[in-house]
């Protein structure tokens, strides 16, 4: 009978059995009050400890107020400076671009200059072998009769030879055909001032008296009294002048 009793409260069947403190709840709440108090008093001593470690301390409001202020300094100064790298990459554009505009206006010139040299080269195998003795030939005499008693005229000057100084004369114009059914000669000593080291177009227009047919037109470049090149142009249809 008493194996059964042992047996029984050693094993799980063994009846339960509660502690109770004889502390009145009270008692118990009033510590637990002062348990977290010294717990908050530890964790407020421990954060005002980090403060003074971490150099916090001594931070007044005004020394916090400054610090803004030099914030919001900063943040303006830093928007100018954006500003300003706004501004200089704008300007940076406008340089790329009128630099662009500029490279194209050079590669324009340069082929307008490359054309002008063939045009040269063209021009200067349409001199004859029998120019001058400076090289200076008459080239391309055109001429046309106005119906208002004028002639216009247009003639290209040219030169052969390379790297000289400027040839400087005149262009004289010779006009024949008939006047009241007499023959008739005018002569245009000065029709132009004529100054050329390569090649030079000249035109014109000359008064035609009443009553002449003009046939013929002959230009001269003259130096001095020196005759260089000439060339005579015919009138495809001869107007009288009335």
């Amino acid at each position: 009978m008493r194996l059964r009793l042992l047996r029984r409260r050693l094993t799980i069947s063994a009846p339960r059995m509660a502690v109770r403190s004889a502390m009145p709840w009270p008692l118990r709440w009033l510590f637990l009050a002062v348990v977290f108090g010294f717990c908050a008093a530890v964790a407020l001593w421990a954060f005002e400890f980090g403060r003074s470690l971490a150099g916090l301390e001594g931070v007044s409001r005004e020394e916090l107020v400054r610090l803004r202020a030099e914030v919001d300094r900063l943040r303006e100064e830093s928007q100018q400076l954006q500003a300003v790298s706004n501004t200089s990459d704008s300007l940076l554009v406008a340089e790329r671009t009128a630099m662009q505009q500029l490279m194209a206006r050079l590669r324009q010139a340069e082929a307008e200059s490359a054309a002008l040299r063939e045009d040269l080269g063209f021009f200067e195998k349409l001199l004859p072998a029998n120019a001058g003795s400076h090289g200076v030939a008459i080239r391309g005499l055109q001429t046309e009769m106005l119906a208002d008693a004028h002639l216009r005229w247009q003639v290209l000057v040219m030169r052969q030879a390379k790297n000289t100084s400027d040839f400087k004369g005149r262009l004289e114009l010779v006009l024949s055909g008939t006047r009241d059914g007499k023959p008739w000669t005018q002569t245009v000593p000065e029709a132009a001032v004529l100054q050329l080291r390569q090649y030079r177009r000249l035109e014109g227009m000359v008064d035609i008296p009443l009553r002449t047919m003009v046939k013929t037109v002959t230009a001269r470049v003259m130096e001095g009294s020196v005759l260089h090149a000439t060339q005579t142009a015919v009138l495809g249809k001869p107007m009288a002048v009335q």
